[in-house]
């Protein structure tokens, strides 16, 4: 059976509090605050972007486990803030952790689920013996213009998740996908900050395909929402994941390890990656998760997981929760120099 051999996360270490945003603005920062569930989100430093995090990511779930750059035969990155518009982030990735060059690399685009896209070719390449191992990635340096909604929980992170059959730590059970043309956000080649289409990102955007993800999902693996210990959905806010979950039928306790955007933002994808990676740090074999990805434009996967005693026997320290309680809150100021916000004009 394929699954998931090992994982590794990466948040970075600063934060900015939603009322820090707000107060620029001359809004209210606890209204803010309590209508997204968001009270604080992840910035990325001046030297850090997609691929820095991603190394990070694929490094820790390497180090977990007894498997070296060799035996990767793919390399796959998903994120919708790839450095460059023309140069692959995974052909770099890659090389920093020394994988062989016998092997296929590409980028992944599909909003936020770009990196759950990247899963499922894994899947299918070490299901027909073409590959020993796969590296899957998730991450994103989020982007939102200054003043806009998405300022408030746009953030940066990501996670890692190795593909294998051998020593599987969660066997994968069943994946599924539910797509449309549903244009609820977007951005065009040259602009800075994306649009979005407010609160058309809800119903018929999110929720319906997260929605009819999941029951498609359950379907095939013949499940109730009581058969879970965990659910992690996709998190563009801290609400709407809880809100999803309890019209599925499942209950506040089964979201709560997964669900990270009320203290990191939303990481786009690196939401899923991280929310796992969250809930593998404490997960115990027989465990079954639930997890369902999202991306606009749109669509979602999911995937229906069960942890093995494998799970026991991996190196689980540095956790996310250790991530999340170093880090350091910055100010308006240098979270904007950080993010490139601040347009010094042509020094030409």
């Amino acid at each position: 059976m394929q699954g998931i051999v090992s994982y590794g996360a990466y948040i970075p270490r600063f934060k900015i509090e939603t009322g820090e945003i707000a107060s620029v603005w001359g809004a209210d920062g606890s209204a803010w605050a309590n209508n997204l569930n968001v009270y604080s989100k992840s910035v990325p430093g001046p030297d850090e972007d997609v691929i820095t995090i991603s190394v990070e990511a694929a490094r820790k779930a390497m180090g977990r486990v007894n498997v070296d750059g060799e035996n990767i035969g793919a390399v796959y990155t998903g994120s919708e803030s790839h450095p460059y518009a023309v140069k692959p982030t995974s052909t770099i990735v890659a090389e920093a952790i020394s994988a062989t060059p016998n092997l296929t690399a590409a980028d992944f685009e599909f909003a936020c689920k770009a990196g759950t896209a990247a899963i499922q070719t894994c899947l299918g390449m070490v299901g027909n013996k073409q590959i020993e191992y796969g590296m899957a990635i998730g991450v994103d340096t989020s982007q939102g213009a200054p003043g806009d909604a998405l300022e408030y929980s746009a953030s940066a992170g990501g996670g890692a998740l190795l593909i294998g059959e051998k020593n599987v730590i969660a066997e994968i059970n069943h994946t599924t996908s539910y797509t449309t043309d549903t244009p609820d956000f977007w951005r065009r080649e040259g602009q800075k900050y994306p649009k979005h289409g407010g609160r058309f990102t809800g119903k018929p955007a999110f929720f319906k395909h997260v929605g009819s993800c999941a029951m498609k999902t359950m379907e095939m693996a013949g499940t109730k929402p009581e058969d879970y210990t965990y659910i992690v959905t996709h998190q563009p806010n801290g609400k709407f994941p809880l809100r999803v979950a309890k019209s599925l039928g499942f209950t506040q306790e089964q979201v709560e390890t997964g669900l990270l955007t009320p203290v990191i933002g939303n990481t786009y994808s690196g939401a899923i990656f991280l929310g796992l990676c969250a809930i593998f740090d404490e997960a115990k074999p027989g465990d079954r998760i639930l997890a369902i990805a999202y991306g606009s434009g749109a669509g979602s996967d999911g995937f229906d997981i069960t942890v093995t005693d494998e799970i026991k026997k991996i190196d689980r320290t540095e956790t996310v929760k250790q991530m999340i309680e170093r880090m350091k809150i910055i100010k308006y100021s240098t979270y904007a120099k950080y993010r490139g916000k601040l347009n010094m004009g042509d020094s030409g």
